[in-house]
């Protein structure tokens, strides 16, 4: 297996919990994804870039991007239809 290149991040996300309201965190299974992950999604859909422009931005290939991207957003539909917690988490702090 190769070595995974850690990603340019141009945002330090803090650790963040989503949750179902009402329920509380100790009675609910948990999703997590990581900063890079997250920065995926904000260069997308908040910086509107394309994917080469992300993908260049992240000093990672195009379809590894794509790869990255397509689990974030399982991971965050899983959490939202599945009722889990989702954790957002800085890798540097982890």
């Amino acid at each position: 297996m190769r070595h995974r290149i850690r990603r340019m991040l141009g945002y330090n996300f803090r650790d963040y919990y989503f949750k179902p309201r009402g329920i509380p965190l100790t009675q609910l299974d948990e999703i997590e994804i990581t900063d890079e992950e997250l920065e995926t999604l904000r260069l997308r859909f908040i910086k509107k870039l394309d994917q080469q422009q992300a993908a260049k931005t992240m000093k990672i290939s195009q379809s590894q991007y794509q790869r990255d991207i397509t689990k974030t957003m399982e991971k965050i539909t899983r959490a939202l239809i599945e009722g889990k917690a989702l954790l957002i988490r800085n890798k540097i702090r982890a």
